[in-house]
């Protein structure tokens, strides 16, 4: 393939990038080369000298006893931020052995890009989340109610319908991190799930060291524990940790931001297109990478949120508004916003903006009727919008007059991925 360029997948630790090429490898390929640069760190002095392709090539055969053959072999580098020119090698790769298909994975890779010259256009590059709803739906085996949550949206029974609800509010609790979804699936156990995240957590956490000497690691604690419980909140930098100046907190949430264990979703005031020409990069509200993890380091009591009636009032919507970005994130490439209206005093708040096919739709994450969504109602009288999104936990329906489509959270990834369409105007309440 004359197009083909080395394939460099990132994301945060965990998330499943490994297995990912492991089963492409295993399916696809006659033989499989892995370079975990963690692992085996003797194998960085291999990319000291001359990058040609074809000399490492040669070396990696040699040290590994796996013989390399272009269109029969994966080569993949897997944790290459801990090896910077590794990623210069694979602007060689790209223009002196393209026939070889390479992928490289790692976490923490902006650290690495400060350190090297990024071969711009000789890479192809592709982000890995935490599985969304319906991959973890498929995952448990329930392969058609992942379908109906990854299709056209459409009108279900009042029996699937809670079945959906009751399956979410354990996704909510579990979360997409592929590790805590398999020990789930294996145990049927929350706790045991639980456990895993808080391995995962310390992971991150001793991921801090390698961020110095550019960030505190005291102050990278604080925020790490205080992000999650700021999902849905306009940030603060003083509000994220005590004790600590507002350059050293920025910098602290910054990298955490490399490293996606958080997310920015940032605030317009007017709409035009492209929305991130608009957007303040001063104003913004946060995302936690996974609601699972998120209400771990919050330290939620699980009866609270197996129990409660109303999944939009658990912790205040916060971890409804967590899920409907979490799901928007995977279509979107990470570009998430939310409308703030720039006024004295004003709270009016639309909770996301999203750009579908050239439309602007404003989503709020509710309950109730159409007469509670007062920001939203200021939203569409200033900016016309053609349709309005409400995601709440009830079934399907429209308000035909006012152009708002009232849809269940677990199709919150549907619409990112499809929209919506004339269909939905049967589903009138």
């Amino acid at each position: 393939m004359k197009r083909r360029k080395p394939l460099l997948l990132r994301g945060a630790r965990q998330v499943g990038k490994t297995w990912l090429v492991e089963k492409l490898a295993n399916e696809n390929f006659e033989s499989f080369l892995k370079v975990d640069f963690e692992e085996k760190q003797e194998l960085i002095s291999l990319f000291e000298g001359d990058l040609n392709p074809q000399k490492l090539c040669s070396e990696l055969e040699l040290r590994t006893g796996i013989d390399i053959k272009p269109g029969k072999t994966i080569l993949f580098f897997d944790e290459i931020q801990a090896c910077p020119r590794a990623i210069m090698a694979l602007r060689y790769f790209y223009e002196k052995m393209p026939e070889l298909h390479v992928i490289a994975a790692g976490s923490l890779l902006e650290f690495a890009f400060s350190e090297i010259s990024f071969p711009v256009g000789r890479i192809q590059s592709m982000e890995v989340h935490p599985m969304n709803f319906s991959e973890f739906l498929l995952a448990l085996n329930y392969a058609k109610a992942a379908e109906i949550c990854n299709n056209q949206i459409t009108g279900v029974s009042d029996s699937t319908h809670e079945f959906l609800l009751e399956q979410l509010r354990i996704y909510w609790l579990v979360g997409g991190m592929p590790e805590c979804i398999k020990v789930y699936k294996d145990s049927k156990s929350l706790k045991q799930a639980a456990e895993v995240q808080d391995e995962i957590s310390e992971t991150y956490r001793l991921d801090f060291n390698k961020y110095k000497p550019k960030t505190d690691i005291n102050c990278l604690n604080a925020v790490f524990s205080t992000i999650a419980a700021s999902v849905g909140k306009q940030i603060k930098y003083t509000g994220l940790a005590v004790d600590f100046t507002i350059p050293t907190i920025k910098k602290a949430y910054e990298s955490l931001l490399q490293a996606r264990i958080a997310k920015k979703v940032k605030a317009l005031s007017n709409i035009g297109i492209p929305l991130e020409v608009y957007a303040s990069d001063k104003k913004f509200k946060n995302l936690f990478l996974d609601i699972g993890l998120m209400n771990r380091v919050m330290g939620m009591d699980y009866n609270e949120a197996l129990n409660h009636k109303n999944l939009l009032a658990i912790y205040r919507g916060q971890l409804a508004e967590q899920f409907v970005g979490q799901e928007f994130a995977t279509q979107t490439n990470n570009q998430l916003y939310y409308w703030a209206r720039d006024a004295k005093s004003s709270n009016a708040e639309v909770d996301y903006l999203l750009m579908i096919d050239g439309l602007v739709f404003p989503v709020e994450v509710k309950d109730g009727p159409s007469g509670k969504l007062r920001s939203l109602h200021i939203y569409r009288e200033t900016f016309k919008p053609s349709w309005s999104v409400v995601f709440h936990a009830g079934k399907a329906g429209v308000l035909k007059d006012e152009k708002i489509v009232f849809l269940p959270l677990y199709f919150a990834g549907a619409f990112a991925q499809f929209g919506i369409d004339d269909k939905l105007e049967r589903f009138d309440n």
